[in-house]
């Protein structure tokens, strides 16, 4: 198979500046702002999210999870706590989050501290999940080697019928919150000359500086 040459695969950004005189006093204030522009631009999925985390071992790890709500207490998202990334967080509760809206040409890195969220506030959103979710999350043994396909199926129809149309939320499924510390907003500009303004949380509140691209 040919090589195929990667050098020359770049895009030249414009669509957008970020300044420190112009951006919120706080970070959640700036990434509301931010979140609104990319629904209101119909991005694919813009509560996407790279999460990544480090174990016991020292091994970082990093996937796609959805964002399912964000407040100055920190930014939520649901999985099973037996998976890869729960064990994961319970060894290590700091983590990072990455947003990526290539068609905005921004991006938003978030670091801070994990813990889980409340049971009543996963019971909440459990509840509003379609059917074939809440059987999934009883079904699957996330990050866990399974037989096959096969079994997987089988295994969400025994689910299915033993928990009928109203499955209660897993006791091994539920919510994290990452509570920021550090919050990075990137805007792509011309000639890599790229907008990077940091919000770091000290003990008088959120520093706002400008980071060279």
């Amino acid at each position: 198979m040919a090589s195929r040459d990667l050098n020359h695969l770049r895009s030249d950004y414009k669509r957008g500046a970020l300044d420190e005189e112009h951006g919120a006093a706080d970070p959640v204030t700036q990434f509301h702002k931010w979140f609104d522009e990319a629904l209101a631009s119909e991005l694919p999925e813009p509560n996407a999210m790279t999460l990544a985390t480090v174990d016991a071992d020292g091994q970082p790890s990093a996937r796609v999870v959805l964002l399912k709500s964000f407040d100055d207490a920190g930014f939520v998202f649901y999985s099973n706590y037996e998976s890869r990334k729960g064990r994961a967080l319970d060894a290590n509760p700091r983590a990072a989050l990455l947003f990526f809206w290539p068609e905005l040409e921004r991006q938003v890195r978030v670091e801070g501290t994990v813990a889980r969220v409340a049971p009543v506030v996963s019971d909440a959103y459990f509840a509003t999940r379609p059917l074939a979710s809440r059987i999934g999350a009883w079904a699957s043994p996330q990050s866990q080697p399974i037989p096959g396909k096969a079994w997987l199926v089988a295994r969400a129809a025994e689910m299915g019928v033993r928990h009928g149309l109203s499955p209660g939320r897993p006791p091994h499924w539920g919510g994290y919150a990452l509570e920021p510390r550090r919050v990075e907003f990137w805007q792509g500009r011309p000639s890599r000359l790229h907008d990077r303004i940091l919000y770091s949380r000290g003990d008088e509140g959120w520093r706002l500086e400008r980071l060279a691209p």
